[in-house]
């Protein structure tokens, strides 16, 4: 007999839980889709797509929960053992600045420290790049969706983008 045969069932199988919630949200997307009408295939309804989709999150959720309760797998603190959060808590602190501060001071002024923020603190780069990158890149975008896709941006009370 091999270990593969001896698989306990643990409630604390990361897997299973993950499987099971990806079932959830496949049978909430199906219900969504049905609720949408499917229509048919040469005039498909709204929920047509979400309820397909729904069928392939549940047909994957449930290859996830079969292999969980057949080979077992990690626990939820093997999971979290030697985590850094640092970086992650970093950039979704830049992120809620950058939303809070989008619609004052416009897509230009928000994006140029949020570009230069995250390529300091995230993974260092020298000034000399870091600055024209976190004024360029932002400045291409602005164009690029501004006046090439004709979207319109916030341009804050500065009036500036």
């Amino acid at each position: 007999m091999n270990d593969s045969d001896n698989v306990k069932f643990r409630l604390n199988n990361s897997e299973l839980w993950g499987g099971l919630i990806g079932f959830g949200l496949g049978i909430f997307v199906i219900r969504a889709g049905l609720k949408l009408k499917l229509g048919t295939v040469n005039d498909p309804g709204s929920g047509y797509v979400l309820f397909y989709t729904g069928i392939l999150i549940c047909l994957f959720a449930g290859t996830i929960i079969v292999t969980a309760l057949t080979e077992g797998g990690p626990t939820f603190g093997s999971r979290w053992a030697n985590a850094r959060w640092t970086k992650p808590a970093i950039v979704i602190a830049c992120l809620v600045a950058f939303a809070l501060a989008l619609d004052p001071l416009g897509f230009l002024l928000s994006s140029i420290p949020l570009v230069l923020l995250l390529m300091r603190l995230i993974d260092p780069v020298r000034w000399e790049l870091a600055i024209p990158v976190s004024v360029l890149v932002p400045a291409g975008m602005w164009w690029l969706l501004k006046h090439a896709l004709g979207i319109q941006l916030p341009s804050g009370m500065f009036g500036i983008g």
